[in-house]
């Protein structure tokens, strides 16, 4: 019997601090070393010695890495994979304080102090004084999650728990959840080279808030999903001088936005639950200085969260309300054009990216668009989504006959959303956590749909209708930058199911993480949901399924 690094309340916050203070925002430094320094605390624990083999790191991009870490019981083959994600949001909001936005220990003492504890928001300063919370980047979202993971991998590997483990930590869940995109195809390959079965999939993302009064603990048998449709807005360009002669994309994109924002026809409701209402998330012109020439392209983004519906429905949804939208603003523009006695443009079109690029390739020739396309990838200054619509813009230079137009497209990230609350064993591990929480005199709810976005959203993909298809002929970044292994999520089948510790504010400087539920409730909670998972497996090997 091994000695325990990690199985006391008091070493389980120390390695947390260690964590948090490894500073992992995304797209820095620290988070391409952060992997690094996981696989060198896991490599103290007994079994990895033996078995170092079962540590690995994967490519994840831009020079990331993801772990993945085995443990593996002989007579085993039934398998949990705990997901987790390293990097975290950035910290300038903390202002004089954020060089200590990583040192949870040194910032919670030192809002402690009058001159800054005066500036808190009353419900963070009375959390505060309660002297129950710990502050910091990463604290809650979710760095504490992981901490509790590679506590579980320590305890099976020492106590020899018929059952395996996959701890799963990766980079980039809060851009592009680029890390668990590659983590899927190395989950494929360790099922098939350990002779995995996977049984369930696992985060411990915290428990938010469903409003912001809310303090209630919840677990998650499902994750949100979301897309971003976009639109690229191409008018006539003219001077300021006669501005009858042109079109603004300004004007055009006004009626499409106006349709999108709070528009319900996007609003799913699934399990007594909810989508919040799409709004934009960048609407501007793509004038880079100012002159009298009118702007005739603009872009918008557009943010829609999915229970049920696939990127073709939601592709379909998004073309119908644009054709009604154009049709709107067709019928105004004729009005104003009948009114100043002028014959106008003509009207704005509606288009897909698939049908752009179709248009481009017979008038231009493959090789032209792919250079067309190139000029955007190759700009290291952009993001997927500049580039996304960049290249829309680029191919809608070239085809000017087609304007004025709104072209259709989505920009990255896809989260498909997951659902597992039928399933028996989600359900008995939910009833058997509610009871766990009452020995601590706490309350746990269940929520379906987990708001807050998650890698669960690339496990146990169901879409017997192809509707990702939309997706991969509109994304004009797809098999560039971007890519989704829709293919291999299918083949990872297992119900998901987040518990996590309880924390406030995540994104927000005062973001904070209860310590009894971390150190205290937690551990117990996931240790007992664990053991629960092998209880028929004692007296015999798991069978594959």
């Amino acid at each position: 019997m091994g000695s325990y690094l990690w199985g006391t309340p008091d070493k389980l916050r120390s390695l947390l601090c260690e964590l948090v203070s490894w500073d992992s925002r995304t797209l820095t430094e620290g988070e391409r070393t952060f992997a690094l320094k996981v696989i060198e605390k896991l490599k103290a624990l007994d079994y990895f010695q033996v078995h170092p083999s079962h540590l690995e790191l994967h490519d994840a991009g831009l020079g990331r890495k993801l772990v993945t870490a085995l443990y593996k019981h002989p007579q085993a083959t039934e398998t949990v994979v705990l997901i987790s994600h390293f990097d975290t949001v950035w910290t300038e909001e903390y202002g004089v304080l954020e060089p200590l936005a990583c040192h949870p220990e040194e910032l919670t003492k030192k809002l402690m102090e009058p001159a800054f504890k005066k500036d808190l928001p009353e419900d963070a300063r009375i959390d505060l004084e309660t002297g129950k919370y710990l502050f910091g980047r990463g604290t809650m979202d979710m760095k504490m999650g992981l901490a509790l993971h590679m506590q579980l991998i320590e305890k099976a590997s020492i106590e020899q728990w018929p059952i395996n483990l996959v701890l799963t930590t990766v980079p980039d869940e809060e851009v592009n959840s680029a890390g668990m995109r590659a983590a899927v195809t190395e989950l494929v390959r360790l099922r098939d080279e350990h002779d995995l079965t996977y049984k369930l999939f696992f985060n411990s993302e915290p428990s938010f808030s469903q409003n912001p009064a809310d303090i209630k603990e919840y677990v998650y048998s499902g994750t949100v999903g979301k897309i971003m449709p976009a639109a690229l807005f191409y008018g006539k360009e003219t001077h300021v001088g006669e501005p009858m002669k042109g079109m603004t994309a300004n004007y055009i994109a006004s009626f499409l936005t106006q349709r999108i924002e709070w528009n319900e026809l996007f609003r799913e409701t699934d399990l007594g639950e909810s989508t919040p209402l799409p709004v934009s998330l960048q609407q501007k012109d793509l004038k880079l200085q100012y002159s009298t020439q009118t702007p005739y392209r603009a872009v918008a983004l557009y943010n829609v969260f999915l229970l049920k519906r696939n990127a073709t429905e939601v592709m379909d949804l998004f073309e119908q309300v644009a054709t009604e939208a154009m049709a709107a603003c067709n019928e105004h523009y004729r009005a104003i054009c009948d009114r100043e006695q002028v014959k106008g443009v003509g009207d704005v079109k509606v288009l897909r990216y698939e049908q752009l690029l179709e248009h481009a390739v017979q008038k231009l020739g493959h090789a032209e668009v792919e250079r067309w396309k190139q000029e955007a990838l190759q700009n290291d200054a952009w993001d997927d989504r500049e580039k996304s619509l960049r290249i829309v813009d680029n191919l809608m230079i070239q085809c000017q006959e087609l304007a004025p137009a709104t072209v259709l497209l989505y920009a990255p990230p896809y989260y498909p959303a997951i659902n597992s609350s039928g399933d028996p064993l989600v359900q008995k591990s939910i009833e058997l956590m509610k009871e766990v929480a009452k020995t601590f005199d706490n309350t746990v709810e269940q929520i379906h749909y987990f708001n807050g976005i998650c890698d669960l959203s690339y496990v146990n993909y169901e879409d017997d209708a192809n509707g990702w298809l939309a997706f991969e002929n509109n994304t004009p970044v797809w098999g560039a930058t971007y890519s989704i292994p829709f293919e291999e999520m299918a083949q990872l089948k297992a119900p998901v199911l987040n518990v996590g510790p309880f924390g406030k504010d995540a994104h927000q400087r005062t973001e904070r993480l209860h310590v009894d539920s971390a150190f205290v409730e937690m551990p117990v909670m996931l240790e007992t949901l664990m053991k629960n998972m092998f209880v028929k497996n004692r007296n015999r090997p798991a069978m594959v399924d």
